[in-house]
């Protein structure tokens, strides 16, 4: 493997894998046939085991470094993301040596549809607009010490969870659940068209993104819903 010119090796033996190295798992996506060929492709995704939450995180750091107590790591920690929120907003992007650079994204406030560059096309302005994410590159330091780090197994394979309902029928349904409840949330929909979270979330945004559906978003992820518009 090569960095900044330099070939780098390494080995770890399989005792090392197996008292230092928790097992990751692979699984086989199916993608979906986005363009109707008949074909079934398919991607490679790790599987995730469980979420590390701040304090855990902490925790890890210290026990790799006898010197730093939970308290001095906290504090660097929280001034690192504060100042990397600063600077991303004020435009820059950020390197941090051995992990990667971070740059912000920006995207229309909610309830807000896109403009056009055509003639009498809406225009949007600073108003319109917020800071919606954070594109990370990940440094190839960083890519490196991960794989030093993993050794992978079969986790078996995923196949995409397909509507028994057409998109017209589910759009009926969710304007009828809508019509009964007032309102529809993503979970609502996942369970009452069949469908799993990333395509319920995708399809409720493009029917809100429709004027001619009747429904409309309100509010942020994760608490967004979508509702009836007015008429």
């Amino acid at each position: 493997m090569t960095f900044g010119g330099k070939c780098c090796i390494f080995v770890l033996s399989q005792n090392h894998l197996s008292k230092g190295i928790d097992m990751a798992k692979y699984i086989k996506q199916e993608l979906p046939d986005l363009h109707k060929t008949g074909e079934k492709k398919a991607y490679y995704r790790l599987k995730t085991s469980r979420n590390i939450d701040f304090d855990h995180f902490i925790e890890h750091i210290c026990s790799h470094h006898s010197g730093i107590s939970k308290g001095d790591a906290i504090r660097v920690l929280m001034d690192a993301t504060e100042s990397l929120a600063e600077l991303l907003a004020e435009g820059c992007s950020v390197t941090i040596d051995e992990l990667g650079t971070f740059k912000a994204t920006v995207g229309l406030e909610p309830d807000k549809e896109m403009d056009g560059l055509d003639d009498g096309a809406p225009k949007r302005n600073a108003r319109s607009l917020w800071l919606d994410g954070v594109n990370f590159q990940p440094e190839k330091k960083m890519v490196w010490n991960m794989n030093r780090h993993c050794k992978l197994e079969n986790g078996g394979v995923a196949r995409i969870r397909r509507s028994p309902f057409t998109k017209e029928e589910r759009l009926q349904k969710a304007l009828e659940y809508i019509e009964k409840v007032g309102m529809i949330r993503v979970k609502d929909y996942m369970s009452l068209v069949k469908l799993a979270r990333t395509a319920a979330t995708g399809e409720l945004r493009a029917f809100s993104d429709d004027p001619s559906t009747g429904i409309i978003a309100i509010g942020r992820a994760p608490a967004r819903i979508y509702v009836k518009k007015a008429e």
